[in-house]
Order: C-alpha cells, then sequence, then structure tokens
C-alpha cells in the first residue's frame, strides 16, 4: 500500500503543474469532435420516444396486486429495508456517479450532455466541489428542484429518501434540463469521498444514502483519476455495499491523456492492485481509459485508443437505455422470488412454533429457541425440500434474529391462512406473476411487439401517481 501512495504522489508531481496550466488555458484549448457521442446515443435521431407506459403500467398492476399484499402481510421490508414505489416502477434509468472528489465526475456529466459553458453545466473545479446529491432529470426548460419537494413528490421515485432526515434532503438537488438523452435516462452525481473526513461531519447518513442509490442505479460509474489510487475506509466501505451488484459497475480511469502510456500501463496496474481485495469476483468489472471532458487530447498521446474506450463505454451506457423495461421486468420478478422466500420463512417459523408449543411451554423461551438454532429444526432445510427455492437465494439466519425481535411471530398468520374466496391465496398470486405474468410480458418485449397496442382496459393500467405538494 506504501508503495501505492508513493505512486500516486509521483505522478501528482508530474500532473499537477500540467493540470494547472490546463485550467488556465482551457479556454482557448480546441474543443473535441461530439459526432461520436450524438451518433453512438442516437442524440440526432428524429423518431419520436417510444411510449411505454402501459407496459409499466401493467407491471405496476402486477406488483400490486399480486406481489405487494404478501410483501405487507409478512412485512419484507422491514427484513431488506427496500421498498417499491410507482415512482420507481416507472422511472427511467437511472446511472450513478460515485468516486473520490475532484476525479472528473460532474466533468464527465457535463460532457456527455455537452453542457460545457452553457448556463446548464455543474460546477466544477479541482477543489471538492460538489456537496450534494445531484439529480439530473428532463425537463421543458431549466428547472432547479429542492430535496424536500423531490421526496414530496410520488410521482417520481425519490419519495423513501425522506427516512434519511431533513439534514440529507438540504444536501439532495435536482436539475431539469431539457435535453434528448434526459429523455431516456437520469443521471445522479454524488459528493466525492473524502478519506479524512467522518460520517458524522456531513450531518446524515453518507453510506446508508449511498447504498439507497445504488439499489437502483441501472448503471454505476466509478470514476478514477491518476493520483487518487488509494484505498481508505470510506472507499472501502463504498465497494463493500457495491458486492452484488459488480455487473452494473463500470470502473473509469479519468484524465488519461495527462500520462505517458508507460506511466498510464503502470498507473493502470495500481488501480487493479488497490481494488482487487475489494471486488471479489472471477471477472472484473470493465475498466474504461479516456479522458472525459470536452476538450482535446492532450498531444503525443493515443488518441485512437481512448476514442474508442470512449465509444465502447457510451455503448455501454445505451445498451442500459435500450434494455429498460427488460431490466424493469427482470428486477421485479427478482424481488417477487425474494418476497415469496421471505413468506416461505416466516410461515415454516410460525409452523415450527405452533409445533413446539404445548399447553405448559413458555412461548417466548420456545421461539427464543428456534430463531437462534433454526437448522436445529430444519427451518431452512425444509424450505429448500419442499418448495422451488435456490439455497443461494436464502437470505442469512441472522437476520432474522433482528426481524423477529422487531415484530413477534404471533402477530403473523400461515400461508394456508391467507386466501379469500373472492382474491385467492396470497402465495398462489405472487407465484402466478413469477412463473406466467412477469415472463409473459418480458416475452411480449422480445417478440417485438408493440408496448403501446396493450389494452389499458384490460391490463387495468390504474391512475398516475399525484404530487401532494402540487396545487389543483
Amino acid at each position: 500500500m506504501r508503495a501505492l501512495v508513493l505512486l500516486c504522489c509521483f505522478v501528482a508531481s508530474l500532473l499537477l503543474p500540467g493540470q494547472a496550466e490546463a485550467e488556465d488555458v482551457s479556454e482557448e484549448a480546441p474543443l473535441r469532435d461530439r459526432s461520436h457521442v450524438e451518433k453512438t446515443l442516437m442524440l440526432n435521431e428524429d423518431k419520436p420516444t417510444d411510449d411505454f407506459s402501459v407496459v409499466l403500467q401493467r407491471l405496476r398492476k402486477i406488483y400490486h396486486s399480486s406481489i405487494k399484499p404478501l410483501e405487507q402481510s409478512y412485512k419484507y421490508n422491514e427484513l431488506r429495508q427496500h421498498e417499491i414505489t410507482d415512482g420507481e416502477i416507472t422511472s427511467k434509468p437511472m446511472v450513478l456517479f460515485l468516486g473520490p472528489w475532484s476525479v472528473g465526475k460532474s466533468t464527465m456529466i457535463n460532457y456527455l450532455l455537452g453542457l460545457e459553458n452553457t448556463r446548464y453545466q455543474l460546477y466544477t473545479g479541482a477543489e471538492p466541489t460538489t456537496s450534494e446529491f445531484t439529480v439530473l432529470m428532463h425537463g421543458p426548460k431549466l428547472k432547479t428542484i429542492e430535496g424536500i419537494v423531490m421526496a414530496a413528490d410520488s410521482a417520481r421515485s425519490f419519495s423513501p429518501l425522506e427516512k434519511f432526515g431533513q439534514n440529507f434532503l438540504e444536501k439532495l438537488i435536482g436539475i431539469e434540463v431539457p435535453h434528448k438523452l434526459l429523455e431516456r435516462v437520469t443521471f445522479v452525481d454524488t459528493p466525492g469521498i473524502i478519506e479524512n473526513r467522518k460520517q458524522q461531519e456531513r450531518g446524515y447518513p453518507f453510506n446508508d444514502v449511498c447504498q439507497w442509490f445504488i439499489d437502483r442505479a441501472d448503471l454505476i460509474f466509478v470514476v478514477f483519476d491518476p493520483t487518487k489510487l488509494d484505498v481508505g475506509l470510506e472507499l472501502e466501505m463504498l465497494f463493500r455495499q457495491l458486492k452484488g451488484r459488480e455487473s452494473q459497475i463500470r470502473i473509469i480511469l479519468n484524465k488519461a491523456d495527462n500520462l505517458a502510456m508507460q506511466m498510464l500501463m503502470r498507473v493502470y496496474g495500481a488501480l487493479f492492485w488497490s481494488l482487487a481485495p475489494l471486488i471479489n469476483v472471477t471477472e472484473p468489472p470493465r475498466v474504461y481509459v479516456s479522458s472525459f471532458w470536452p476538450y482535446d487530447y492532450k498531444p503525443d498521446t493515443h488518441r485512437d485508443l481512448f476514442l474508442r474506450e470512449e465509444i465502447s463505454l457510451l455503448e455501454d451506457l445505451n445498451q442500459v437505455i435500450e434494455n429498460r423495461l427488460e431490466n424493469k421486468i427482470a428486477f421485479i420478478r427478482q424481488y417477487a422470488i425474494r418476497v415469496r422466500i421471505h413468506a416461505l420463512l416466516v410461515d415454516r417459523y410460525l409452523q415450527t412454533y405452533k409445533d413446539k408449543m404445548t399447553f405448559f411451554s413458555d412461548g417466548e423461551l420456545v421461539f427464543k429457541d428456534i430463531v437462534e438454532d433454526p437448522d436445529k429444526f430444519y427451518i431452512f432445510k425444509t424450505i429448500l425440500a419442499k418448495t422451488n427455492v435456490s439455497k443461494f437465494d436464502l437470505p442469512n439466519r441472522e437476520a432474522y434474529k433482528d426481524f423477529f425481535g422487531i415484530n413477534p411471530i404471533s402477530s403473523f398468520k400461515l400461508l394456508s391462512q391467507q386466501c379469500s374466496y373472492m382474491g385467492g391465496c396470497f402465495l398462489d398470486k405472487i407465484e402466478r406473476a413469477i412463473t406466467q405474468e412477469l415472463p409473459s410480458l418480458l416475452g411480449s418485449l422480445g417478440l417485438g411487439k408493440n408496448p403501446g397496442a396493450l389494452n389499458c382496459d384490460k391490463t387495468g393500467c390504474g391512475e398516475t401517481p399525484k404530487n401532494r405538494y402540487r396545487k389543483p
């Protein structure tokens, strides 16, 4: 690690004079050609934006009628701390930018959207400049939205952020920009990680807020630059939160044109060396090496390599946008599978508790024995043997100690009692959604059917969520 820090210091000694000079001449430096950005992201095409509202409303209908009843009955959101809202179901893909301070996250967003030297651009600088979570959305005109308003608007997907307190909402800001790319995607810029700053100094639970955005992001860009490769406690905590989301992670080594090729190769190796202990997967995340800002590459650098890397990243971003509906349906189906497994486990805990209770038993001691050692009563093995559940999908046993510490077992009903003559059984409905309704909806997209051709009268699209702050 000391060698890594020394390498960063050496690279910084090479970069800082050049960077200072670059900041002085940036206004006079030639701008880079953006035609590949417009072409790859299809920003110049005049075709109308696809109307997926009917499909999304049908998905919302399936969630409310087939998944949410079981989710609420067995209080799944208290186990996972993740409650799906209508705004989240109908939201656009979210691209999240994370990384140390002043590595070029805000500059990269300005470059992708072509906001440089306009009144829309995000403020950038060599010092830590972004202290807020900034959400860039599409709107008819430039408009800034305060965090408290975003959290109050149930038509958006940010209402659950209220749980992080008013101090955080003051650090949340939304910006509506009339840009064609933002019609299809939402960008989230985050405060840079500063290793010598304690979480308490931020005034809100920074890691918890990051986790909220990570759980909902379709694509996560973790940005580094050659001078900030060392991994401290806050960055290490961030990568722990990213576990399980490796398929969404893309590593970006920014400002690459500030280095000669030999030094760039050393920095590239040092980046992998520092991140290797934090990413324990067989296939590491894709790493893009380029310089994401509007000005031309430095002379005598590998322009062709950087351009190909940039186009590859843009294609990656465009793929996420194109697969919006498929990813959303797959996410809801995965969520439904987890809700079903949770309900089966709670049902098994409850059934075991009822079987072990006698007239003279102390109910509290009996259930404590079951929770402390569920394997003794074959709780999890019974679920694997009698239901179509993979052992890799089972939640942590320890999580149920906390769950039942808050929710008494007596507050739940057996699955066999969660049925009605008119509505059917909760378990049957969620299993039908997992095995039939959601795959059918996904299949209709794969066959190239027109999403707009689905009939709202048949699917029951429901009403659009309302903003309780908006005057009638």
